[in-house]
């Protein structure tokens, strides 16, 4: 029997810095992070405000560009890639729930959840079924035809999260995905961040909170652009 091939990893980074120009000022804003989330685990990246989370979640979403170092989504390293294959994998294997949900206020919840799938050109019958089970996953089926102000906080991130895994991403990035939320309805999206977990999904959140941390697998901790922990 021939050896068998190793596992893609859905998100590795290869001591990854970053460096912003700034008034003719460097600010480093990583510097020599390597980490790996492997499938179905979910991964908290905590520290305070400023120590380089969002900028180490903006990398792996193919967002920006390291300055130094590799960044590998789903096997592909992006630094490799162009503008068009960059938003090409951005669409098709990357999910985001942003922290203020990002939802296109004139746009029904359905189609809000719709758009990756829409992007993806896919067919009017397959878009409808998964949206609808999209929505019934996350417990929102009745609000497919209502607007986001029409929604509660917790109805809104409920939608948000439908739409970031709609199209059935190899990662999740979450930003603050309870930080807006009261308690209960932060334990609701923290459930669900596990259940898209348990189903597969590799899951990298930056927060700070502690419930939701604890509810990892793993905590990074950050602190002035390098893992300490």
């Amino acid at each position: 029997m021939g050896e068998s091939v190793p596992a893609v990893l859905p998100v590795r980074t290869i001591e990854v810095s970053k460096i912003y120009s700034s008034g003719g000022v460097s600010v480093r804003a990583l510097e020599d992070v390597s980490l790996e989330v492997h499938a179905g685990e979910m991964v908290a990246v905590v520290g305070p405000s400023g120590c380089g989370k969002s900028t180490l979640l903006n990398l792996v979403g193919c967002i920006d560009l390291p300055s130094a170092g590799s960044v590998f989504v789903d096997g592909h390293e992006t630094h490799a890639l162009d503008d068009d294959a960059l938003t090409a994998l951005r669409r098709s294997r990357i999910g985001t729930v942003f922290q203020f949900f990002n939802l296109l206020p004139a746009m029904t919840v359905a189609g809000n959840v719709a758009l990756p799938l829409i992007l993806q050109h896919r067919a009017r019958r397959e878009i409808e079924e998964r949206v609808a089970a999209a929505l019934a996953a996350v417990g929102i089926a009745e609000k497919a035809d209502a607007y986001p102000a029409q929604l509660s906080g917790g109805q809104t991130q409920r939608a948000a999260l439908a739409r970031a895994v709609i199209h059935r991403p190899a990662i999740l990035l979450a930003d603050e995905p309870t930080g807006n939320l009261d308690s209960q309805s932060g334990a609701n999206v923290l459930k669900l961040l596990r259940d898209i977990a348990g189903a597969g999904q590799a899951i990298l959140l930056a927060t700070h909170s502690l419930e939701a941390a604890a509810s990892c697998d793993r905590v990074i901790r950050m602190q002035d652009g390098c893992i300490i922990a």
